[in-house]
């Protein structure tokens, strides 16, 4: 039985706070990547240009750029639009509202890539037999489009949430209690680097298995019923 010297408990809540952190950033990146895309295939200029802009930027910075520059810039923000209505109380953006967004942006940026491939790739004549069918552009979307665009986007996006798992470690420089902000404080306290280190990597590796487990799984779901050649 390996030794945690009484930080196994720590290490377990650490993982929970990067399960959490993970999903809650994976949600906002979803809803971001959709729009995103949606931007980019719009007949207005200005929507293609603010989601190629966006995707530029934000597939430019680093991650932890994106998590400190969220993380100490949004607070400079918020006191600086409080101080207009007169509000003078200190306003601060915590460590786990900094990295759903920053990761969350991040993940967004991707996606809108694979979600603007998987709408490209949907045949003409699906938007033409739902028009025929009297749908209108909302209910043909929900009913004809997306679950088409989720199938073929599936495969990516899972990729893009494993790469995401690994990035949520990032937050800890800015105090987020994750798994690697525990093994941190386990290694100054006891000075066994390499156990502690050790053992947060197989736990993200079991997260990592876990996770693509569940997205095979929601491979096959999406893809019963069609034939294969």
């Amino acid at each position: 039985m390996i030794d945690l010297h009484g930080f196994g408990d720590q290490l377990l809540q650490g993982a929970v706070i990067t399960l959490e952190l993970a999903l809650s950033s994976l949600f906002v990146g979803l809803i971001l990547g959709l729009l995103g895309a949606s931007a980019k295939l719009s007949s207005v200029k200005a929507f293609r240009w603010i989601a190629h802009a966006y995707t530029t930027i934000i597939r430019g910075i680093p991650e932890l750029l994106t998590v400190l520059i969220i993380y100490f810039g949004a607070t400079t923000v918020l006191m600086a639009i409080a101080g207009l209505f007169g509000y003078d109380d200190y306003i601060e953006v915590g460590a786990f509202a900094a990295g759903v967004t920053a990761l969350g942006l991040t993940f967004g940026a991707y996606a809108t890539e694979v979600f603007r491939g998987a709408l490209q790739s949907i045949p003409t004549g699906q938007h033409e037999a739902a028009i025929a069918l009297g749908m209108g552009p909302i209910r043909k979307f929900y009913r004809i489009i997306l679950p088409q665009v989720w199938r073929i986007a599936l495969p990516g996006l899972g990729n893009l949430f494993l790469v995401l798992l690994k990035d949520t470690a990032l937050v800890s420089v800015v105090g987020l209690e994750d798994i690697m902000r525990k093994a941190n404080i386990a290694v100054s306290s006891t000075k066994q680097a390499f156990l502690f280190y050790l053992v947060a990597a197989f736990m993200y590796l079991a997260l990592t298995i876990i996770s693509m487990v569940l997205v095979s799984y929601m491979e096959k779901r999406a893809s019963r019923g069609l034939t294969r050649g």
